[in-house]
């Protein structure tokens, strides 16, 4: 939980999952540049889009790497370069195992809503729905392609997530939109 994780957690993971590819990005893109093409494929998760208690951090890092993933992608698109955030769901990877850094919970308050989370994580761990060989096939067809996407969701959990997430934001956007417009000078 937010609360519970030291801010050195968060940049750790800031650094990993945003500067780490800001940086290789920045090392291939002259190069890039200079033949007037390429593709760079960020990966991202569909915490980049939608969020769940307990990986506040992770989940902003992935949002992070979107926002710079698309803007990127306007920058480099004039020189055939594309740029493809890549939002993969629950994957059978080790992500939610071994190589996932826990937080040690201190905070009661927070038990009720995140161990259910923390238990279910554990039990699904290399149980997920998405097979990580059909996600690098689904990445190299983004590759071949002449139209590439900017954002790219894998696997039927992750599109259900975001779907369910952008109704909601449509609803909310027309309740709130006579206070949004109020703001016009």
């Amino acid at each position: 939980m937010l609360e519970e994780s030291p801010l050195h957690e968060m940049r750790r993971q800031f650094d990993v999952n945003v500067f780490g590819a800001v940086a290789m990005t920045k090392a291939v893109l002259p190069c890039m540049r200079k033949r007037r093409r390429g593709h760079i494929l960020n990966i991202t998760s569909m915490g980049g889009f939608v969020t769940m208690p307990g990986i506040a951090y992770h989940c902003g890092s992935k949002f992070a790497l979107e926002g710079i993933s698309e803007a990127l992608g306007k920058e480099v698109k004039p020189f055939g370069i594309h740029v493809t955030a890549v939002a993969p769901g629950s994957f059978r990877t080790d992500w939610a195992g071994r190589s996932m850094a826990r937080t040690a919970r201190s905070i009661a308050d927070y038990d009720a809503l995140f161990d259910p989370i923390r238990t279910a994580r554990a039990e699904k761990s290399g149980k997920q729905l998405g097979d990580p060989a059909k996600a690098a096939r689904a990445m190299l067809a983004v590759i071949a392609s002449d139209a590439p996407p900017a954002h790219l969701l894998l696997g039927s959990d992750a599109l259900a997530l975001v779907r369910d997430k952008l109704s909601a934001l449509t609803q909310k956007l027309h309740a709130w939109e006579a206070l949004a417009r109020s703001t016009d000078g």
